[in-house]
């Protein structure tokens, strides 16, 4: 197995004297996540759960649109995205466990800058719809869990 092949590990650690505070770690990298201050015992040192999940899907999505554009030599200047999560409550629900089911909705708006034509801009839409993080959580996902001996 290469060295990007072996399975990245990433570590979450909560300490004992800290409500919510939690360290992440990828490798060299570390960032903090924390509950808001809304939240019982949160003091907001870090972005929440669901931030994050944002924050990967948007840079994956960012990632993938400059890559498609530099190998088309397109003239993408700056990428933005503003993403919003919230739980809408399923139309399509009739046949759901729970008649209060909500369904789990990320808005996702691009700001493209760049002297790009509108079948470009298109296309970097659609593109953007194909980033591994976006293809992962459409998927139907399997998370096994496992206590450590």
């Amino acid at each position: 197995m290469s060295k990007s092949e072996e399975k990245k590990i990433v570590h979450v650690h909560l300490p004992k004297n800290e409500p919510f505070k939690t360290t992440l770690t990828a490798g060299k990298h570390e960032l903090i996540a924390d509950e808001p201050l809304s939240a019982e015992g949160g003091k907001d040192q870090g972005a929440d759960p669901y931030d994050l999940l944002l924050m990967s899907l948007g840079t994956c999505t960012a990632m993938t649109m400059k890559m498609y554009a530099n190998r088309k030599k397109w003239a993408v200047e700056d990428i933005y995205i503003e993403m919003r999560h919230n739980k809408q409550h399923g139309d399509d629900c009739a046949d759901c466990e729970s008649p209060g089911s909500k369904i789990d909705t990320i808005e996702k708006e691009l700001i493209i800058k760049g002297d790009l034509t509108q079948e470009q801009l298109d296309k970097l839409m659609e593109i953007s719809k194909k980033c591994p993080v976006h293809r992962t959580l459409l998927s139907n996902i399997s998370i096994n869990t496992s206590l450590a001996s």
